[in-house]
């Protein structure tokens, strides 16, 4: 299967602008023949503090004419979009995963459940985890900071995923960090890793790009640095399966490791 990880400039509380954004590169996903397409974190909302401050999409806009031009750019293309979003559910706000799928079936799937810095002032964090299939593949969903915990990914292939989704948003000072945490989650697991980073300036903010996709040992098969575009790259059962033989740490993990003794 071909995926996608889109990266692009998002602006920041420009809801109909940034829809049109994610459906144009849902179209060039779909001439690439992605079935496929992850964009970053907060992307139809902007990543930025006074709009996670502000009034937020919420679970109706989702299915209103706000993302009509995404679903049919995903018909259009026969291209899954996993859309990143804050999101007003009811009373709690969250920053999700919106799924919006070819037939125009739009749900928001996940919500992120490690939150960092101003996050926290203004989100409830996830309460479980979430995975999608696309054409018999299983793909954990993540956003950003919950790739950065092993036990997150290691939940998703427990599950029975063959790859790991995460929407992203890193500022300048986080090359390293980024490109250490997702190949590793990768290698921990033997399975693919899409990450999808935000670029640009959005709002008062300033962002790194940096999307790639990951084999089963950690190696980019196709990475951006700050430009706009989108990593594309095929991903392989056969791959899984030979790099979870050759390499099976996900088989060999212990789930204890008994009583600590200091000497």
């Amino acid at each position: 299967m071909i995926v996608a990880a889109g990266q692009e400039v998002a602006v920041a509380g420009d809801l109909p602008a940034n829809a049109a954004t994610a459906a144009r590169l849902t179209a060039q996903a779909g001439a690439a023949g992605a079935r496929l397409l992850v964009l970053p974190e907060a992307f139809l909302t902007g990543y930025d503090e006074a709009v996670f401050a502000g009034p937020l999409p919420d679970e109706a806009d989702l299915a209103g004419p706000l993302l009509d031009g995404l679903r049919a750019a995903a018909a259009a293309a026969s291209t899954t979009v996993v859309l990143g979003t804050a999101l007003q559910r009811g009373t709690r706000r969250t920053l999700s995963s919106v799924v919006v799928r070819p037939d125009g079936h739009t749900l928001a799937a996940y919500d992120k459940q490690h939150l960092s810095g101003y996050e926290n002032d203004h989100f409830t964090p996830g309460d479980h985890g979430a995975s999608l299939t696309v054409d018999g593949w299983e793909l954990g969903l993540s956003i950003c900071y919950d790739g950065c915990f092993p036990e997150h990914a290691r939940a998703a292939a427990d599950d029975g995923a063959l790859g790991y989704l995460n929407s992203a948003a890193y500022f300048p000072g986080g090359e390293h960090r980024r490109d250490t945490y997702y190949p590793a989650r990768a290698l921990d697991n033997g399975f693919f890793v899409v990450f999808a980073g935000l670029t640009g300036t959005c709002g008062r903010e300033s962002f790194i790009g940096g999307s790639a996709v990951y084999d089963p040992e950690g190696r980019p098969l196709a990475r951006l640095g700050t430009e706009p575009g989108l990593a594309v790259a095929t991903l392989s059962r056969d791959l899984v399966a030979a790099t979870r033989a050759a390499h099976p740490m996900h088989r060999d993990h212990r789930p204890g490791l008994g009583t600590r003794v200091r000497v």
